[in-house]
């Protein structure tokens, strides 16, 4: 892949101020701030979302920004447990010396990769998974007697990953998971502060992106295959949570 390409696909900003310029909406983020030598403030940037105003009054840190395909082509528990890192929790404290030398050590591995020379998609790619595959297991470590209210937050993700396509009412992953959707949107406010709905909106929004900038379908097509039962209906609701109708986003893309 040409450098012309990959650079759409994954940043680094080693100066991140509130008016640098990231990748699409479609984007995920990771702001390391360095408090000490041992120590790590990681701020997450989920999909369609920003950053906390806390991150723009961090003085020490880097950015690593990149677009969600990275995490697609590879299997989709590992991009589950990607979804689950940044939805779980906005920011982590890391504070175990190891931990976090291994942390500087593979974002020391990137920044050499992104800014040099002879940089290669492939091997940006796998020096980012390793990163992300890190920082699962430290969260991990950290909630390994997860409440129940937790894996509750995990089920409803893995079954959306899998159904939203056909199953776009809330109802069904309340059933699924066997609570009423009063509960399950009063755990999703809990742990992700948005409700059953909002995070199945935000997963429609990311997929119809993705389709129109990357495959052939129609617009028409698409609000079907999204479960719209009208082009009109899809169109409304893209372009209120978009700021663009579907074609002219297709077009600026």
């Amino acid at each position: 892949m040409d450098i012309g390409s990959w650079k759409n696909k994954i940043q680094v900003v080693q100066n991140f101020e509130r008016n640098s310029p990231l990748l699409s909406g479609n984007s995920m983020g990771i702001y390391f701030e360095s408090r000490s030598e041992n120590s790590l403030t990681i701020h997450f940037k989920p999909l369609n979302e920003v950053f906390k105003e806390e991150v723009f009054h961090a003085e020490n840190g880097i950015l690593i920004n990149f677009e969600r395909d990275l995490i697609d082509e590879d299997d989709i528990e590992y991009a589950l447990d990607v979804m689950s890192l940044f939805n779980k929790y906005p920011r982590y404290n890391l504070n175990d010396p190891n931990e976090v030398r291994q942390l500087r050590k593979s974002i020391d591995l990137i920044k050499a990769e992104y800014y040099g020379d002879r940089a290669s998609y492939i091997m940006l790619k796998t020096l980012l998974k390793v990163l992300l595959l890190h920082l699962i297991r430290y969260r991990n470590d950290g909630f390994l007697v997860q409440d129940l209210n937790q894996k509750r937050v995990f089920q409803f993700l893995e079954l959306m990953e899998t159904h939203f396509l056909n199953e776009t009412n809330p109802e069904f992953y309340a059933h699924e998971i066997g609570i009423s959707l009063k509960r399950l949107n009063q755990i999703l406010k809990e742990k992700l502060n948005l409700t059953a709905k909002q995070v199945i909106q935000q997963r429609q929004i990311t997929e119809a992106k993705r389709r129109l900038v990357r495959s052939e379908v129609s617009t028409k097509e698409l609000a079907f295959e999204l479960g719209f039962g009208s082009l009109s209906s899809f169109s409304r609701f893209f372009k209120k949570n978009v700021g663009v109708n579907p074609s002219v986003y297709k077009r600026q893309n």
